[in-house]
Formats: structure tokens, sequence, C-alpha cells
């Protein structure tokens, strides 16, 4: 297969799994944020501590964690074609790999905030602040660059789940590098998608990097200092600033 043959085929695919992988990860975000943070609040000393629903809550996400993505495609296909009316193609792969990423994605959401210091929390609450305020304020703006790497290793991730849903008809790399590299004996073509899939990941992970790096190094800078910024439209710059002094 000459040049001229493999890139459409390439570029398509290319697009198709920055489609899916997109869309998927917009999702995860979305699911597994506030899902990880509950997973916190919800646990023993937490602010809606509530062990029963914590245990279900974990539970379930272990459960859906542990399962091989190839047996959640299959196990999703009913759902896959009441959400998208079909069962192959791009669209019909966002399903599972949002399902599958959104557990995923909350785990390492609980792992950031639960290294947030707690004092900070505290703080926060010795001037009246509501859960919601402890989240808004403290919680995600000092986990912020761990949830960065956090949603780094999600897309990485999303994207080896994408290549092997391209095994069942999902289309992108996935399903080039089956089709053409391994059922036409393409080897050429399947070097050239290994070696695209190896340079979006390494770029992928190198800008992840460097975001949570810069930021972890502007917030260490500034400390606590700018969470409180938020908080003096409600409690006043004086009792704030006391309150940062005294923590």
């Amino acid at each position: 297969m000459t040049w001229s043959e493999m890139q459409p085929l390439l570029s398509q695919a290319c697009w198709d799994t920055l489609y899916m992988v997109g869309w998927s990860t917009l999702i995860a975000v979305v699911g597994g944020l506030p899902l990880g943070i509950l997973l916190v609040l919800t646990d023993r000393g937490g602010l809606l501590q509530n062990v029963v629903a914590n245990k279900v809550i974990g539970q379930i996400v272990n459960i859906a964690r542990s399962m091989p993505f190839i047996i959640l495609m299959v196990a999703l296909m009913g759902f896959t074609r009441w959400v998208t009316g079909t069962t192959i193609g791009r669209d019909a792969a966002i399903v599972p790999l949002a399902i599958g990423a959104i557990p995923f994605f909350a785990r390492l959401v609980e792992t950031s905030v639960r290294e947030v210091d707690g004092g900070l929390v505290e703080a926060v609450q010795a001037m009246g602040g509501s859960t919601w305020k402890v989240v808004r304020s403290v919680l995600v703006p000092e986990s912020l660059p761990s949830l960065i790497s956090g949603t780094t290793t999600t897309i990485i991730a999303l994207i080896g789940y994408s290549a092997m849903a391209g095994t069942v008809g999902a289309g992108g790399l996935g399903d080039i590098a089956i089709r053409y590299g391994y059922q036409r004996f393409e080897t050429g073509l399947m070097w050239i998608t290994v070696a695209i899939l190896a340079v979006v990941i390494s770029l992928l992970q190198f800008v992840g990097d460097y975001a949570a790096r810069t930021l972890h190094r502007r917030t260490g800078k500034t400390g606590g200092l700018l969470l409180f910024r938020p908080m003096r439209g409600v409690f006043g710059g004086t009792v704030a600033a006391d309150a940062v002094r005294k923590g």
C-alpha cells in the first residue's frame, strides 16, 4: 500500500480517535469529578459523613473499574443501542468509553482531593463556609495540579481503550491496525499506526506534566491566600486575612 493510499485512511482514523477520546474524556470528567469528591465527603470524618452511602458508591466504582473494557463493551451493547441507535461506529464507542472512564477518573479524583491540607478546610469552616464553599474554594483549587495529572492519565487510558474498541468496528487507529495491518498483512501501515499512537501519547503526557508542574509552582508561591479571595465578598477581607495568619 502506497503512502497516497494510507494518508486518507490515517487522517480519518486520527479524527475518529480524537472524536471518541475527546467526548468520552469530557463525559468522564463531568461524571467522575463530583463522584470522586463525593467519595471523600461521605467517608469517615468527611463533611458529609455517610458510611453506608460511601461503601455503596465505592463498591459500584470498584466493580466498574474491575471489568475489562472488551467485556464492558459487550455488556453495554443493549444500552449503547438504546442511546445511539447502533452498536458500531465512533458514536456508539463513546458510550462504553465514557462509562468505563468515569469510575477510573473518580478514583484519581478521590486520591487527589485526599491530599489537600485539612487545615485549609478547617479555616473555611471556621469562617462559616458551607460544604459547597469548601469544595469550590479549597478542595478543587488545591488539588488542581494533581487533577490535571489524573486527567492526562485518563486520556491516555482512553486512547488505549479506543484502539481496543476498533476491534469491534468503532473506527479509529485501532480499527486501521486490525483491518489493514493484521487482517490484510499491511505491516507498514500497522507500524505507522503504532508510531502515531506513541507520538500522540508522548505529547499528551508532556503537555499534562508541564501544565501540572506550572500550576503547582504558582499555587506553591501564593500558598493558601488565593483560596480565600472568593470568601472576602461573603465574610470580609479582614476575617479572611486573620484566618490565614492564624492558620
